[in-house]
């Protein structure tokens, strides 16, 4: 199919209909009633969610999101009070915003919903696309792509199912027994599947996979349609947890963003002030990282990228400018990068290359605004080591009194977390920032980086593995000018003579340039390592972090996920008996 088609064919009648398969989206009677009829009906909808804290609908086949509007527009009017909602749908041929507008649009009875479901469309780039509701204390994950591999990536237990694919006698791919086992295998106890076909394969399908299978009458023209039940007996939800997240840069406070989404609060524990790390600088760009390769590192860097802008569009105050040019070298670089813009990790016209690479959805985010957005009140204290205390852990400062205690623990103190941690495979990496104050410029980068900042014209910055000096070098402003001098003659040029001030940090990086997110431990997570992307990073990654504490689904595929492991430098342990992390005296 011709993307620039579009994936749906609209009927005299005024019905869409599958460009790909010939098939209906939903039925040209009612959908929405078919909808409510079919799959609310059939997974047992509200009544299986009385009660619960967490409730997970999955769901093969989002198309035009006509399912999910009517599952949120339920939500919306019968959730238990403090409940969140989780949904995860696989779409192989994602339909645009404007498709969708028009074919929601049917039903005003839910134009509500169906409102900020568009506003709010996923896109059409390979991967996971997450989309939160707060009005509904809700989010949605849409895997765009094929259904094997993304039901192969989903790490969460569904307790509904809606199997909405198009029928199998046009799409017999989504109805195989691999297919349904897939679905067993992600299925919660006591989970109910809902589906409009009772095609034997189906049936068969689903009773070979462990559900028991029933036919129901039908809706509209169809007689019959499927409920299946998978066997055992709902868990009981877990208690609040209590969680402490040690730094106050942006890994902090993309954990405490991205927790308090999933309805779990968390203090934060800072010793030298917000931002006081690598996360203070006045301004940063968001930008993705480039990865020709095309595979899992270059997915988790678009998705991460993707999710940020996202993120902090949403948030009052942080962007300062939209748009980002990436100068390109001719020859291999050029290539490199037609490569990537042509590739479907981005969504279309998202990179647009000519002599350089036009990155559309790129921003220049103010750091201070996002830290004071993101941030709950903090609690000051210098962790120096995290003990373990029956089933909690004991936050101590340096004379070993308590500072706080406990359920949980992410360490998100850039280099620091080593300290805290032992080896987790980080190092040293200073960099020195320049601006020249009043002066003003578009944004770029190359390698380094200029952009304006509420202060001055920002430029840099220095990269020096294993240089931890935080004072400010006049050296390092005449090796910023030189590099802004190669990149961008005529405005350095116009920088030169000018009084110049400066901020340098240190960032914690890792040996194979991938960061760190995850568990170490029970109830000890860490998130760190990214180097000088933080700003790209943390905000996707958190929530894999979050997910892991609130017992949610990441909105990371297994495959991704591992690429992150904290676990993958670290030799055998030693520490003590009790499972103590003692820091080391005098470390941040």
């Amino acid at each position: 199919m011709d993307e620039s088609e579009g994936a749906l064919i609209w009927g005299e009648d005024g019905q869409p209909r599958s460009r790909l398969y010939g098939d209906v989206y939903f039925s040209t009677s009612d959908g929405l009633a078919e909808s409510r009829a079919v799959f609310l009906q059939g997974a047992g909808l509200p009544e299986a969610w009385a009660g619960r804290q967490r409730f997970t609908v999955a769901e093969l086949g989002f198309g035009s999101g006509l399912n999910i509007a009517a599952l949120l527009d339920l939500w919306r009017t019968t959730r238990p009070d403090g409940a969140r909602l989780h949904i995860f749908s696989i779409e192989a041929h994602p339909l645009t915003a404007q498709e969708a507008a028009r074919a929601l649009a049917a039903w005003p009875e839910i134009a509500e919903v169906a409102d900020l479901m568009v506003a709010r469309w996923p896109g059409r780039a390979r991967g996971v696309h997450r989309t939160e509701f707060p009005e509904l204390d809700a989010i949605l994950d849409v895997a765009i792509g094929g259904v094997e591999v993304g039901l192969a990536g989903w790490d969460g237990q569904a307790d509904a199912w809606f199997l909405d694919g198009f029928s199998p006698a046009v799409n017999p791919a989504m109805w195989r027994d691999e297919v349904l086992a897939a679905v067993a295998a992600r299925s919660a106890p006591g989970a109910r599947a809902a589906t409009f076909t009772v095609a034997g394969q189906v049936r068969r399908g689903l009773a070979a996979a462990g559900f028991v299978v029933s036919k129901r009458p039908g809706f509209g023209r169809k007689r019959e349609r499927l409920e299946a039940v998978f066997p055992g007996d709902r868990p009981q939800g877990a208690g609040p947890v209590r969680v402490a997240v040690i730094g106050a840069g942006v890994a902090g406070a993309s954990v405490a963003r991205a927790l308090r989404a999933l309805g779990v609060s968390a203090a934060v524990v800072e010793a030298a002030g917000v931002g006081a790390g690598a996360s203070g600088n006045p301004v940063a760009l968001v930008t993705p990282r480039f990865d020709a390769g095309l595979g899992d590192p270059a997915e988790l860097a678009a998705r991460a990228f993707a999710r940020a802008v996202t993120l902090y569009e949403a948030t009052a105050g942080v962007v300062v400018e939209h748009g980002v040019t990436r100068l390109v070298a001719e020859g291999r670089e050029a290539a490199r990068m037609a490569k990537i813009a042509g590739a479907d990790l981005f969504e279309p016209d998202e990179l647009t290359l000519g002599e350089a690479l036009a990155i559309r959805r790129a921003l220049v985010v103010v750091p201070p605004a996002i830290l004071s957005a993101w941030l709950p009140a903090l609690a000051a204290g210098h962790v120096a080591a995290i003990r373990r205390d029956g089933v909690s852990w004991r936050l101590e400062d340096e004379t070993g009194a308590e500072i706080l205690k406990v359920d949980v623990v992410v360490v998100a103190a850039g280099l620091g977390a080593a300290a805290l941690l032992g080896d987790l495979g980080l190092s040293p990496v200073r960099g020195q920032l320049t601006i020249a104050p009043g002066a003003t410029g578009a944004a770029m980068e190359w390698g380094g980086y200029v952009a304006g900042s509420p202060i001055g014209l920002a430029f840099g910055a220095t990269h020096d593995r294993g240089d931890t000096g935080l004072e400010v070098r006049e050296a390092d402003h005449a090796r910023n000018l030189a590099t802004l001098a190669q990149a961008c003659p005529d405005l350095a040029a116009r920088l030169v003579g000018r009084s110049l001030i400066g901020r340098a940090s240190v960032r914690a990086a890792t040996a194979d340039h991938m960061p760190i997110a995850g568990a170490i431990g029970e109830g000890l997570y860490v998130l760190g390592g990214f180097g000088g992307r933080g700003f790209s990073f943390a905000p996707l990654l958190a929530e894999h972090v979050a997910a892991k504490i609130a017992g949610a689904a990441s909105p990371l595929p297994r495959r991704l996920a591992r690429l992150i492991d904290p676990t993958r430098f670290r030799s055998p342990v030693s520490k003590p008996a009790d499972g103590s992390y003692v820091g080391v005296k005098g470390k941040p």
